[in-house]
């Protein structure tokens, strides 16, 4: 429930998460700075120096949908869901919907 958060289901390795923080570095990297012309950042004229958060998270993207069967989570062996917060300076709440039949 966060605009700098990203939900996503993959495998739970560590080398993989590290792939994907060296990738969505060198797409979007992070510039420190709230002046657009040193950070290249537009986002920057906030005053805030997280554009880079964003749009990882636009990347990532905001949501999953996960099948329940049984009362378990329906996933593959090696799947679960993760949780990525891009900007990690404020508390974010999580937001779990079952909708069901």
């Amino acid at each position: 429930m966060h605009i700098t958060a990203s939900v996503f289901i993959n495998d739970n390795e560590s080398g993989l998460h590290q792939d994907y923080d060296r990738w969505l570095e060198e797409i979007v990297p992070f510039i420190p700075g709230t002046d657009p012309a040193s950070s290249g950042y537009l986002h920057s004229r906030t005053g805030e120096d997280n554009a880079d958060a964003h749009k990882k998270r636009q990347i990532i993207g905001r949501e999953v949908v996960v099948a329940i069967t049984k009362g378990k989570l329906h996933l593959g062996p090696w799947e679960h869901i993760f949780y990525y917060q891009f900007d990690g300076r404020r508390r974010k709440p999580i937001l779990v919907k079952i909708i069901g039949g």
